[in-house]
């Protein structure tokens, strides 16, 4: 009782420095004649948005074009996500290699990388786009199909259909299934230890499923491929150079540090484990992913939650580069409209929001994943 006593009075003191706070705010932008709301959100923008994900003209409301500027963050992060996590283990483990030549190219990545500060990196790869590429016109390309040049990366992309919902549900169905099969194939392991491939056969199931939900969706085939005109390449999807660098940029910043994080991870493990589990017949491969890194994930997960946050926070310095995150275009909104406080509000809310989403997302990871101790 007296914990509870105790939390209810922490959380009225903070209630009430909030409310003290916006009242005060609020009584001195009322002196000085300060509009404040948030009705400015349904009013028209009045500015282009060079990069969206979804349809925008400038005659649309501030509200849609901070909207378009947190999908381009989401768009970011998520994608970085993905590609830091794959860069960061792979040079993790490449710290352990017996061969001297991929441990010396890691430990090289990984000093030179997480030493040099991440904004310079977003301009040093803005740079190489805008200044060491050629010209569109002259586009580097692969097999016809691929083109690189100062206007950005240009690859095919599908003619979306109805087919590929099909497709979607058949990927969905897969994912299920491998999820379920390794789930089962783990519980078999723990029970009998005998284990089964959960690599591979998983990887046949999604992609088995995926195939067969495309054919009954008559199997689509249209592509939309980018082609070389004189002047442009036309057609296709593209990623501008500023998407590119905020890409690669946070990437390998962040892929260094988780690159560490895998590393610390796994020797906190004892080698007598390793020697354990050569004793038993294990390959170095198995050794490593049957023994040591599930010992691993539970002083990998948390600080590797951190470089996630991390990557998503750092994408506020797209703005260096000329990328309409919503930093961005809520500046844009702030100059314009004038509402100060509730732009640097919206701001907070949207990296408050994916920041505990992450969280929330990782710390439930880390609790499948942590070793039941009696």
């Amino acid at each position: 009782m007296r914990g509870l006593v105790y939390q209810a009075v922490a959380l009225a003191l903070i209630a009430a420095a909030l409310w003290f706070l916006a009242h005060n705010t609020q009584q001195n932008m009322r002196v000085r004649g300060i509009q404040s709301g948030f009705d400015f959100l349904t009013q028209a923008a009045g500015f282009d948005i060079g990069e969206t994900m979804i349809a925008y003209d400038a005659s649309q409301s501030y509200g849609r074009a901070i909207w378009i500027g947190v999908l381009n963050t989401l768009r970011v992060a998520l994608v970085g996500i993905v590609l830091t996590t794959v860069l960061g283990v792979l040079l993790g483990l490449g710290r352990f290699s017996r061969n001297a030549l991929v441990r010396g190219l890691c430990y090289g990545y990984v000093e030179l990388f997480r030493n040099v500060p991440v904004l310079l990196q977003l301009l040093m790869w803005y740079l190489l786009f805008v200044e060491l590429l050629p010209a569109t016109h002259q586009a580097w390309n692969l097999a016809d199909a691929v083109y690189l040049s100062k206007g950005g990366l240009s690859f095919p992309v599908p003619v979306w259909g109805a087919g590929h919902l099909w497709m979607l549900g058949g990927l969905a169905a897969g994912v299920a299934a491998a999820a379920s099969y390794r789930g089962w194939a783990q519980r078999q392991f723990e029970r009998t230890g005998q284990d089964r491939d959960r690599l591979w056969l998983p990887l046949a199931m999604v992609a088995v499923l995926t195939a067969l939900g495309w054919l009954l969706g008559g199997g689509p085939r249209d592509w939309h491929v980018p082609e070389q005109s004189r002047f442009m390449v036309d057609g296709g999807a593209s990623a501008t150079p500023e998407f590119m660098a905020v890409l690669l940029g946070l990437v390998a910043y962040t892929a260094a540090f988780v690159a560490e994080v895998v590393r610390g991870g796994i020797q906190s493990v004892s080698h007598g484990q390793s020697e354990a589990a050569a004793s038993l017949g294990l390959s170095r491969r198995q050794a490593m992913r049957l023994v040591v890194l599930p010992q691993a994930l539970r002083v990998i997960i948390p600080p590797l939650t951190n470089q996630y946050l991390n990557l998503t926070k750092n994408s506020s310095l797209a703005v260096a580069v000329g990328y309409p995150d919503v930093v961005s275009i809520a500046n844009t909104t702030l100059n314009q409209s004038g509402r100060a406080v509730e732009c640097i509000a919206i701001i907070m809310l949207v990296y408050l929001s994916t920041s505990l989403t992450t969280s929330l997302v990782m710390n439930a990871y880390n609790r499948r994943v942590a070793i039941k101790e009696r």
